[in-house]
């Protein structure tokens, strides 16, 4: 392909402590909750609530759940993105990097290795692992890089990917991962998507006047929509259960790992956790499509504490649906997005 050696992608996730040593989730803590895109508060209050009240006691208790996953390869989400970079660069005729948002490596690191690396590469193509946009996820994610860039002075320049909730390829994907499930016997399949504050849907708001307006601001056409982690959410839905035949009466969306007490984007995971069995749905599948990589927040929050209070509810079976992780489908499509930007197509690229 003419070009394809001056190209590089950086795949880029979220990111985990460096062990589970309870200074290591401190530290990894400290970092996460300082963005003030995750936690969008002032800087002194941000300050003194992370550093004096949420690091320090929050600590010990994610040391502990980061041990319940743990890998013989160290972090779950590192070790599955480091197994689709080796995936993707078996089907990609450039080089493949990845960077984590806060941890190691950081996108520092990816981009210090291709400038050493890959002389000629003269474009990066920044892939954030976050099929929808919220400003505590991809926008942070993207930010950091340009900032990085922009500091580094590299001599590539770099073009994004944009949000895919709704890309062919990715529902595909994740159909795909699902259908077995849906195939069996169930009483209701929970799509338990990340939660985030209803504050930051207003914030990234283009309109100023459509998000949390009204009942169904989620299914009024609006260029809100662009920014809206909300309706990307329930579009991701909308569109797997329409390709997989699921009745409105077998399904349903919920918001997992709320932090603090002010509003955030309801049902909770959690309550409705409680609250499905006594509604008849006894066998219950959960997925969460806002992670394309198992990690603390699937694997513990989900496939452990969530299975809990469901059975402790009155549940009777409860499957968790992994990420699409190192899904071969899933490598093709990511695949299929660089093809068609090294040929010129820009569909796929943040405008």
């Amino acid at each position: 392909m003419s070009g394809a050696n001056k190209r590089a992608i950086v795949l880029m996730n979220l990111g985990s402590p460096d062990s589970t040593a309870v200074k290591d989730v401190r530290k990894y803590l400290r970092q996460f909750l300082m963005d003030k895109r995750v936690l969008d508060i002032p800087y002194i209050n941000r300050f003194l609530l992370v550093n004096v009240i949420i690091a320090p006691t929050r600590a010990p208790k994610s040391a502990e759940a980061y041990r319940i996953v743990w890998t013989k390869d160290g972090s779950p989400l590192i070790s599955l993105t480091r197994q689709l970079q080796q995936a993707l660069q078996q089907q990609v005729d450039c080089p493949v990097e990845i960077a984590m948002r806060y941890g190691n490596p950081s996108v520092r690191q990816a981009f210090d290795n291709i400038a050493r690396d890959h002389k000629d590469v003269t474009e990066v193509i920044l892939l954030p692992l976050y099929p929808h946009y919220a400003m505590a996820s991809y926008e942070t994610a993207v930010v950091d890089a340009e900032e990085t860039h922009k500091k580094g002075s590299y001599s590539f320049s770099i073009r994004t990917i944009r949000p895919f909730y709704n890309d062919a390829g990715y529902l595909e994907a994740l159909a795909e991962r699902i259908k077995p499930y849906v195939e069996g016997d169930y009483d209701h399949l929970l799509f338990s998507y990340h939660g985030i504050p209803e504050r930051q849907v207003i914030k990234e708001d283009v309109t100023g006047h459509h998000c949390l307006q009204s009942a169904d601001c989620c299914d009024t056409p609006s260029p809100a929509h662009s920014k809206c982690y909300r309706h990307q959410c329930f579009a991701t839905t909308k569109r797997v259960v329409e390709m997989l035949n699921i009745p409105a009466s077998k399904y349903s969306n919920s918001f997992q790992s709320r932090l603090g007490r002010t509003p955030w984007l309801t049902p909770f995971t959690d309550y409705r956790l409680a609250e499905l069995p006594a509604e008849g749905k006894k066998k219950l599948l959960i997925v969460s499509p806002a992670f394309v990589s198992d990690c603390l927040e699937t694997l513990e929050e989900l496939a452990e504490r969530g299975k809990e209070t469901f059975i402790h509810a009155g549940g009777q079976e409860y499957n968790y649906i992994p990420c699409i992780n190192v899904q071969p489908s899933w490598v093709r499509t990511i695949a299929g997005w660089y093809e068609s930007i090294a040929h010129g197509e820009k569909e796929m690229l943040l405008q």
